[in-house]
């Protein structure tokens, strides 16, 4: 099993930024893949960002392509998204997502079977 758990979100204006976390739990090392999607009032679950557990090139939406970067840190137990340039576009619950075994990493939710809780990101104009 895996346990995901988001950092608190935040509020800022059009052009600011936020770091979103989220903290990873469970059987860490059997992770392929770690992503974080969002889901707006009213719209399907989108994929924002993917990376491979043990590194690689990650793979983004194009909206938000030169303004998001995920990462991850050394123990892989911690799993980022730096958002800059936000857009009241980006307004979302923003949510982690885990998947073991082998395969391409996707920004596809089904891909995916472990989720954290979500977390709100507020973008004002």
């Amino acid at each position: 099993q895996v346990q995901l758990m988001e950092s608190v979100g935040g509020s800022v204006q059009t052009g600011g930024s936020l770091r979103l976390s989220c903290a990873v739990s469970g059987f860490v090392s059997s992770i392929n893949c770690m992503a974080w999607f969002r889901q707006a009032p009213g719209k399907e679950r989108e994929g924002v960002a993917t990376i491979y557990s043990n590194g690689g090139t990650p793979v983004y939406a194009d909206s938000v392509k030169g303004r998001f970067a995920i990462s991850q840190d050394n123990a892989k137990k911690t799993l980022f998204l730096q958002m800059r340039s936000l857009k009241p576009d980006d307004t979302a619950m923003y949510y982690c997502a885990a998947v073991l075994g082998p395969g391409v990493c996707l920004l596809v939710s089904r891909h995916y079977n472990y989720w954290g809780q979500g977390t709100q990101v507020t973008v004002s104009s």
